[in-house]
This record gives structure tokens, sequence and C-alpha cells, in this order.
């Protein structure tokens, strides 16, 4: 028994020190010298002072700011140590419910806004997380936006445009805005 204990051992502490130490760190090195900025985290900072990521949602309620899509974290919304979907199926009464009730707070916060409300704004991303929006959930926000910062409604439409990315490689995903990016953009403008 002692025979096959030792073989055994040796492979678990090698296989140990490979994956669990030396993999990470071969990892690790790589991406901080490749892509410095996403392995810290894309951190974006204003005037020297961190305001969030470019990789994860926040939460922003005001009405002078765009909002981002609808996060299912818990103990509370944009939780970057918490990412999770709401797990409800589209046919769950739950889930019905709770985009009837998004429906209403966006008609409830814009009245004059008669558009089709984009899907992703009523519904959570899979991860809770997501930092961006289609360009029609932006669009459809811009009205109520302009009123709240008193500004022309075509003023901000072309902010919404110079904050679109494009598809992936032009053809992966779709085309999406970072809702922290619009939001900063707005607020260097000075209203």
């Amino acid at each position: 028994m002692t025979s096959s204990l030792r073989p055994a051992l040796v492979i678990f502490g090698a296989l140990t020190v490979i994956c669990g130490v030396l993999y990470p760190l071969a990892v690790s090195g790589v991406a901080a010298t490749v892509f410095p900025a996403q392995a810290a985290g894309s951190l974006v900072t204003v005037d020297g002072k961190t305001v969030g990521s470019s990789l994860i949602g926040q939460s922003f309620s005001a009405p002078k700011y765009f909002w981002g899509r609808l996060s299912g974290t818990s103990p509370m919304p944009a939780n970057g140590a918490g990412s999770s979907g709401t797990n409800f199926g589209p046919t769950n009464p739950a889930l019905i419910d709770a985009v009837k009730g998004r429906i209403d707070a966006l008609k409830a916060a814009d009245p004059g806004n008669t558009a089709a409300i984009p899907v992703d704004l009523v519904t959570a991303s899979a991860s809770g997380l997501d930092p961006d929006i289609s360009p029609a959930a932006a669009r459809y926000q811009a009205a109520r936006v302009a009123a709240a910062r008193q500004f022309n409604t075509n003023q901000v439409l072309a902010l919404i445009e110079q904050n679109t990315r494009p598809q992936y490689l032009g053809f992966f995903g779709e085309p999406r805005v970072n809702v922290l990016a619009l939001n900063l953009a707005l607020d260097q403008t000075g209203r």
C-alpha cells in the first residue's frame, strides 16, 4: 500500500503546484502584460477618483442619468461579489409580473414617451452585471435625460451615437452602449 500511496501523493503535490500556483501566476502575468487595463479590472477614474468599472454594470436611478440593465444580484443591485441572474423562465408568472412592474415604472418616469420599450430595460442580464444597453434602450431614455438636464434631445442622441460601440470584430454580438461611459460623457457637458 505504501508503494502506491507515495506516487499518488507526489502526483497530487506536483499537480497542486502546477495547476494551483504556476498556471495562475503565468496567466496573471500574461494578462497584466498584454491586457493591463482589463487585468486591473478596467477601472474608470475621474479626477483621480475611481468611479466604477467599464466591465461591471452600476445602478443609476436619477432621471438625469441613463439607466442600465436590471440586476438580479443580491443583497444589492450590481453586486460584483454576487453575480447571478433571476433564473425565471419566460413563462414564469413572477417574471411576467416583474416585467409589467418595470414597464409601469418606465412609463411613470417618462409619461410622454410612447415608443416601444426595449426588452433590455425590463429584463435582467444573465449575470446581473451587464454594463451595456442596446442603442435602442439608450434612445428610448434620451428625452427623459434631456429634459432632466435641460438639453436638446438631439444633443443627447449625438452623445449616444458617439458612445455606441460596434459588434465585436464586426460580426459578434450586437452594437452596445456602455452606461457608465455615457453617463460620464453627460456629466462632462457640465449640466
